[in-house]
């Protein structure tokens, strides 16, 4: 996993619409979260309506959000860039949804599953990566993003998350292209 106060990997990716973000596009904001997400994941469908309002809660507390899927669509057709914008449109989503074509932002961010979340603070140190909400497909528990909420307030007011609060995100595995898959050891 990255490391605590890592300093934010920059990226440079596109939305479907072919809209360029960086890493830069987001320094107004006092904190961002950087998730990496797909369309066709158990987990992440799971917790599509809870992400979506969570999203629209904070930033009206001028929170910044960027989603990115890194997944290969060549492979996974349902996450090409055309089913991502159906995606974003059917959710709602008020963020971000980025292509990771070359899987290096997946890569720079140590991202293993879908969904992973990282939130960085001011300065774009990391606070916390870990998990939405404890919630599961199938468990018929609303995902509400109780851990992610918990990081995104105390980052907003400076406080730190003990590293022993920080559960590891479960999804799928990223879906990489062959001879792609890094070594985070």
């Amino acid at each position: 996993m990255l490391s605590l106060g890592t300093q934010a990997p920059d990226f440079q990716l596109q939305d479907p619409q072919k809209k360029w973000f960086a890493l830069k596009d987001f320094e107004k904001h006092p904190v961002l979260v950087v998730m990496f997400i797909c369309n066709h994941c158990p987990f992440v469908m799971h917790l599509r309506t809870g992400l979506s309002n969570l999203a629209k809660e904070y930033q009206k507390k001028d929170v910044g959000f960027a989603a990115i899927n890194s997944n290969d669509a060549t492979r996974y057709p349902a996450d090409s860039p055309e089913k991502m914008a159906e995606e974003a449109k059917e959710w709602g989503y008020t963020f971000p949804y980025l292509y990771d074509e070359t899987q290096e932002a997946a890569q720079a961010y140590h991202a293993a599953c879908t969904p992973d979340f990282f939130v960085f603070d001011q300065d774009r140190k990391l606070t916390y990566r870990g998990r939405f909400d404890s919630t599961r497909p199938g468990s018929n528990e609303p995902a509400i993003g109780e851990d992610l909420r918990k990081a995104i307030n105390a980052t907003l007011k400076g406080e730190s998350i003990p590293e022993d609060e920080q559960v590891a995100s479960i999804g799928c595995n990223i879906k990489w292209k062959p001879g792609n898959q890094p070594d985070y050891s």
